[in-house]
C-alpha cells in the first residue's frame, strides 16, 4: 500500500523555523492560503488554545503531522482507493526550554484503542473501538480523530496539527531544492519506481517520494524499516534547512512558503501567523544533536502477524521523558538493521581544547535567618539513555540498508 513520507513532520517544522523569514517575504499571501485550508481538529470539543502574541512561543508544545495515502485532489498516478488512510502519523514535541525536541513516528499498523469521533464535515459520529489499526482513524472522523487517537495513546495534549498528501510531498521536496540521501547498495524497487545507485544521491520531487515510500527496497522489507529510512531523510532535510545556503536564499524560502501554503492543511489553531512565528522563534536554535527521531515502541501482534501492538514498558519510559522534558539519548543499536552510519560522512568539527582555570573555592551559601547551608544550584538534568528505542538524531548522517530479496 502506498505510504506518504514521514519527512513532512519536519517539512512542517521547517515552515515554522522559516516562519519569520516567510512572514517578511509573503506574509499576506501565505496567511491567506493557510487560513483557507484550515482544518477543525476539536473532535467535538469547544475549547481552543489562545493565539499567542507575536514573539517566541512560551513553554513547550506538541504538533501532529498526518500524511494521507489518498485525497480528493490526488493524481491517478498514485493509485485508486475507495477510502483515505492516515498512513503517516508523526508527533513533534518541543521542550519548554526550547533546547530539545523529539519527533515520534507512530506506525500505521499499530493496533490501539480509539475514542469516539465526530466528522467535522458530515457530523457523523463513530463509536469508540477497543482495537483498530492506527491508519483507520482518519476514516472515522478526519484529522481531529487522528489527533484524539494519538493523544489517548501518548497521554499528551495535542493542540496543533497538519495534513498533507502525495502532491504536497512532491511540492515540498522540490521547493527545498533536493535532499542528500545515502544507500549502502543500489536499490531498484519496482513497487515505487525507486532506482538509485549506492552512495549519496540528491533527490527531489517524485524521486524523493519514491525513496520515502519504499518498503520493499530497504531493511527487512517492513514498514518499520521504511520509517528508519524516512528518519534518515528527515535528518538530512534538517541539515539542509539549517545551512546558510538555504536560510539566506530568498527564492527557496519563497518557494517553500508557496508550497506549504498551497499543500499543507493546518489546524485552525495553527493556521495563523502569530502562532507559526512564535513556534519558529522557539525552534530556530535547537541543536541538531538535541533533535531526536524515534519510532513509537512496538512489537508484532501475536494475533495478526501483519499488525503491531504497543511495547508498553518501553513506551512508558519514552513518554515519561517526553512529559518531563527530560532530554535522552539512544543506545548503540538504535539504527537496527535498516540503517548504518555513513562511512564517508565528514565528522562534525571538534572545538579546540582550551585551558580551564582552576576555580577558587568559595564558602557555601547560608540561610540568613538560620545560618544553615543552602542547596547549591544544580545544572539541568543530564540526558538519560533509553535503551531499545529505534531512531537517530538529526546530526547523524546515515545510509539506508538495501533489502536483498
Amino acid at each position: 500500500m502506498l505510504t506518504l513520507i514521514k519527512a513532512l513532520s519536519i517539512a512542517l517544522a521547517v515552515v515554522l523555523v522559516s516562519g519569520a523569514s516567510v512572514a517578511a517575504i509573503a506574509v499576506t499571501q501565505f496567511a491567506t492560503k493557510v487560513s483557507a485550508n484550515a482544518v477543525d481538529i476539536s473532535n467535538g470539543a469547544t475549547d481552543a488554545p489562545a493565539i499567542p502574541q507575536l514573539g517566541s512561543f512560551e513553554g513547550g508544545f506538541n504538533v501532529l503531522v498526518v500524511g494521507v495515502d489518498n485525497s480528493l485532489t490526488q493524481s491517478a498516478a498514485y493509485g485508486d482507493r475507495t477510502g483515505t488512510l492516515n498512513d503517516v502519523n508523526i508527533l513533534l514535541h518541543v521542550s519548554a526550554d526550547h533546547k530539545s525536541a523529539v519527533v515520534i513516528s507512530i506506525p500505521r499498523d499499530l493496533v490501539v484503542s480509539q475514542p469516539a469521533c465526530t466528522d467535522p464535515d458530515t457530523g457523523k459520529v463513530s463509536k469508540a473501538v477497543s482495537s483498530s489499526a492506527m491508519n483507520a482513524s482518519f476514516g472515522r472522523g478526519g484529522l481531529g480523530c487522528v489527533v484524539s487517537t494519538v493523544a489517548a495513546l501518548t497521554g499528551l495534549t495535542i493542540p496543533y496539527a497538519g495534513l498533507i498528501s502525495f502532491e504536497g510531498t512532491v511540492a515540498m521536496a522540490d521547493a527545498v531544492g533536493g535532499v542528500p540521501i545515502c544507500l549502502n547498495d543500489a536499490i531498484k524497487d519496482p513497487y515505487t519506481g525507486l532506482d538509485l545507485p549506492a552512495g549519496t544521491s540528491v533527490v527531489s520531487g517524485t524521486a524523493a517520494l519514491a525513496y520515502l515510500r519504499s518498503r520493499h527496497g530497504v531493511g527487512d522489507g517492513s514498514d518499520l524499516s521504511r520509517i528508519s529510512s524516512q528518519q534518515a531523510y528527515m535528518s538530512s532535510l534538517m541539515r539542509v534547512m539549517k545551512s546558510s545556503a538555504t536560510l539566506t536564499d530568498v527564492s527557496k524560502l519563497s518557494a517553500l512558503a508557496t508550497a506549504a501554503g498551497t499543500n499543507l492543511k493546518l489546524s485552525t489553531s495553527l493556521a495563523n501567523i502569530p502562532t507559526m512565528v512564535g513556534m519558529a522563534l522557539a525552534l530556530k536554535d535547537i541543536d541538531l544533536n538535541q533533535l531526536v527521531f524515534v519510532q513509537y515502541p512496538s512489537a508484532t501482534d501475536p494475533d495478526n502477524l501483519a499488525k503491531l501492538v504497543p511495547s508498553t514498558a518501553l513506551a512508558k519510559k519514552l513518554f515519561a521523558a517526553v512529559t518531563a522534558d527530560q532530554s535522552f539519548t539512544l543506545d548503540a543499536k538504535s539504527l537496527g538493521n535498516s540503517a548504518e552510519l555513513d562511512p564517508t560522512a565528514t565528522p562534525a568539527a571538534t572545538p579546540a581544547a582550551t585551558s580551564t582555570p582552576t576555580p577558587t573555592p568559595t564558602a557555601p551559601a547560608t540561610d540568613a535567618a538560620t545560618g544553615t547551608p543552602t542547596p547549591a544550584a544544580t545544572d539541568a538534568a543530564a540526558p538519560v539513555e533509553i535503551a531499545g528505542l529505534r531512531g537517530q538524531t538529526a546530526s547523524q548522517q546515515t545510509c539506508s540498508i538495501a533489502y536483498n530479496y
